[in-house]
């Protein structure tokens, strides 16, 4: 049984289960419940099992190396081209075991308990910023729909909107008086949720070093370098910092043929979260750069990207550069430093 390898295919409550032995010969071909998982996985000799990068791999993944296996996530799309017939639970665990044995497959590091916790806050509290933008933009249309018209800027709302309820000349029906204020009660939760989670994850970030360290980059803030240490985790498990960019989806999408290299829009791939937020912290440091009367390196590079292109263009390759700059400071535990320039090897 030594040198098995192993495709989970994970569901809800019934695992699909195919192996092979060192030969590539089909030696297992199993269903499993979820609770029969870990007596089954606990049987077994020491093997290489392989999953699909989906919801609650992490925690699978922690829980098989702890009986010793040794266990790789792969993104789902890396693993369809294995597929050989149509789709079934049965082939999707033979595609997983084709696929992690594939020497230039691309794994996905595996999370830690206290990785997914924060990163759950990053997702709640996004979730109740969304909730919050449309709650303010609903509140907005209904009053525009009776010729009442606001500011752009969520403190328009909360300043003017209370005015226009008790103000008796725009003469609002009192139904509706108080359907906006309902809303706006519901607004103000929102807003407090989001806020309470947002300091939740200040603590956190001012508790962690590696954090501290990502946010003394231009354009990282407590919330963008708390959400890359939580997402990048072992920083080496990236070749380099090109493969964190592009990894965000920072880099630009090519479509060539025939030796005629075409380059498009940045790919996009990757986790949108972290890539709006580099994009967000870059149009901040552009903003900034351009009134500044002594202006750093940072700004003198930025001004210079947008004067040859346009704040749109230099606002991803910022975010781009802070990209691969946070896998500096993390792969090799560096502290950041403005303007620094690599030393060149001598001829």
């Amino acid at each position: 049984m030594n040198g098995r390898t192993i495709g989970l295919d994970l569901a809800k409550n019934v695992f699909q289960v195919h192996g092979v032995d060192e030969h590539g010969k089909v030696v297992l071909r199993k269903q499993v419940t979820r609770h029969q998982v870990a007596a089954f996985f606990a049987n077994l000799p020491p093997c290489l099992i392989g999953m699909e990068a989906c919801g609650s791999a992490h925690h699978w993944a922690r829980k098989l190396q702890s009986m010793g296996h040794a266990v790789k996530l792969m993104a789902p799309q890396h693993v369809k081209p294995y597929v050989k017939t149509n789709k079934n639970d049965a082939a999707d665990a033979e595609a997983i075991c084709e696929a992690v044995t594939r020497p230039n497959m691309r794994f996905v590091p595996i999370k830690n308990v206290e990785q997914q916790s924060v990163l759950a806050l990053h997702r709640v509290r996004q979730g109740f910023v969304k909730a919050r933008t449309a709650q303010a933009n609903q509140i907005r249309g209904l009053l525009a729909e009776l010729g009442l018209i606001l500011p752009q800027g969520m403190g328009h709302i909360a300043n003017q909107v209370p005015e226009l309820i008790e103000d008796a000349s725009n003469e609002l029906p009192g139904s509706f008086r108080l359907l906006i204020q309902r809303l706006l009660d519901h607004l103000k939760a929102l807003d407090k949720q989001a806020s309470e989670l947002e300091t939740q994850i200040l603590a956190w970030h001012r508790q962690s070093e590696l954090s501290k360290k990502l946010e003394q980059i231009p354009g990282i803030g407590p919330i963008t370098a708390s959400a890359l240490v939580a997402s990048l985790g072992n920083a080496k498990n990236f070749d380099g910092g090109r493969q964190v960019a592009a990894w965000l989806g920072l880099v630009p999408r090519q479509h060539s043929s025939g030796g005629k290299q075409n380059l498009l829009g940045i790919s996009k791939r990757g986790d949108t979260y972290l890539r709006t937020l580099l994009i967000h912290g870059a149009r901040a440091v552009i903003f900034q750069a351009a009134r500044k009367t002594e202006p750093d390196a940072t700004c003198n590079w930025v001004n210079q990207v947008v004067n040859r292109r346009n704040k749109n263009v230099a606002a991803v390759a910022l975010a781009n550069k802070n990209a691969r700059i946070v896998w500096a400071l993390l792969a090799h535990d560096r502290q950041y430093q403005a303007g620094y320039a690599p030393i060149k090897p001598r001829a």
